[in-house]
């Protein structure tokens, strides 16, 4: 099975842009996974290929019209049925590992690239989209969210990363931030690798490596150490255990 993108979006010059190089080049010179950015002006039905209008109430900018999203969300659909369609939004669910994961699963992924102020919400209301934010910030269009997600799915494609287990341990596999890494030269700038790392006793070595992952967690990301923590409290039955006892 080939992991195939499609993608719709005012630019589609823009893709494969940074996936045609490195491992995501490779992997798609190969023939893993493929790339189809549609345009969504031809949708449109005037002579000047208009996808949007001011927006119903007033302000500022302009929104994606319905009615020509519609008509490409259905082309895709006709085309793919088979696969999840995602609208790149900052209203979406925050994208997380577990759907990288889930995504690069299966047979591939189609992808709405919203531009100006957004897209009539009533696209959203009369087809299954699903609406995926990559963070708390704005871009200027869904095309560099798109491209992040799927560089995050085409690494997890197998033989992209080469051996198998090369992405078990990054971060936000086991709900932490990876730890720390280290290579030659063993002293640089007066700093020393830790000796743990250089003792070649692989159950410290371990032990020292899931220590310093919880530690960064808890500092840097205290969101996700309290899901990790309640993760970890929970009893078989799923209900959680009472921390006083």
């Amino acid at each position: 099975m080939t992991f195939s993108a499609t993608i719709l979006t005012l630019y589609p010059e823009m893709f494969p842009g940074p996936l045609g190089h490195s491992l995501a080049g490779r992997a798609l010179a190969e023939g893993r996974w493929r790339c189809d950015a549609r345009q969504i002006r031809d949708h449109a039905t005037d002579r000047h290929r208009t996808v949007d209008d001011t927006p119903a109430g007033g302000g500022a900018g302009m929104v994606m019209r319905a009615d020509i999203l519609g008509r490409a969300v259905d082309a895709v659909i006709a085309d793919r049925p088979d696969v999840p369609l995602l609208a790149m939004s900052p209203r979406g669910r925050p994208l997380d590992q577990a759907r990288v994961r889930s995504l690069a699963a299966g047979p591939g992924v189609a992808i709405l690239c919203g531009r100006f102020e957004g897209i009539d919400e009533r696209l959203f209301e009369a087809r299954e989209i699903e609406p995926v934010s990559i963070g708390d910030y704005i871009l200027s269009g869904g095309e560099m969210a798109a491209l992040t997600l799927l560089d995050a799915c085409i690494r997890l494609l197998p033989g992209v990363m080469g051996a198998a287990h090369s992405g078990d341990d990054e971060s936000f596999e086991t709900g932490l931030l990876e730890y720390p890494h280290y290579t030659r030269p063993r002293e640089w700038e007066g700093r020393t690798i830790p000796q743990v790392l250089r003792s070649g006793d692989h159950a410290a070595i371990a032990a020292w490596r899931k220590a310093r992952a919880e530690d960064d967690t808890r500092l840097r990301r205290p969101d996700l150490w309290e899901r990790h923590e309640g993760a970890r409290v929970q009893s078989p039955s799923g209900a959680r255990r009472d921390k006083e006892r």
